[in-house]
């Protein structure tokens, strides 16, 4: 199946079943995430759920009720995106894309990435809406620091297999309402 056809079929199931307020544990990703690395002195890079996404936004505010910072990302010119330190009680303004966005703050390199996608499978490869801007942005962040990437995810998100290209980022980690893949 192509990237498209995928992409599509994924999408429909997503808005069809995400219904349920279905969510991830916020326990189940701290744990895991406590395990490889010292949270308190890191940045942690959410994002603004749209699309019938899995709602990170629960899962930000305890972060931030930790005292861990958080940032969420700006799109900027020629497809790229920044992250922005700030706090889920800042201003945000919507952008072209109809996505709230941090208004003002100072750019962030975030240690932790929360991802999120339209598809995955189990060799953690991920679809997203097909710009590249998460695989622009994983690339450019490797390419500074070691970065920690975690999809967020429906388990009925996951295909087979997904079809990817030398352009495309593997996660490090799929979080599912079910399970943890890595």
């Amino acid at each position: 199946m192509l990237k498209s056809q995928i992409r599509k079929k994924a999408l429909k199931i997503r808005k069809k079943k995400n219904n349920k307020n279905i969510k991830i544990k916020f326990r189940k990703l701290y744990i895991l995430l406590k395990k490889i690395t010292d949270m308190k002195k890191k940045i942690i890079g959410g994002y603004y759920p749209v699309n019938y996404e899995i709602d990170d936004l629960n899962i930000l505010s305890k972060f931030e009720k930790k005292k861990i910072k958080i940032s969420l990302p700006r799109i900027e010119k020629n497809f790229k995106m920044n992250f922005i330190k700030c706090s889920l009680k800042d201003p945000f303004a919507v952008n072209k894309y109809g996505i709230p966005e941090p208004f003002e703050g100072k750019v962030v390199y975030p240690d932790i990435l929360l991802v999120p996608l339209a598809a995955f499978d189990k060799n953690l490869n991920r679809l997203g809406y097909g710009a590249g801007y998460y695989d622009r942005l994983i690339k450019s962040l490797k390419k500074r620091k070691k970065v920690i990437t975690v999809g967020l995810a429906f388990n009925f998100q996951k295909f087979h297999s997904i079809p990817t290209s030398k352009y495309d980022q593997k996660l490090d980690y799929i979080v599912t309402d079910k399970n943890i893949l890595q």
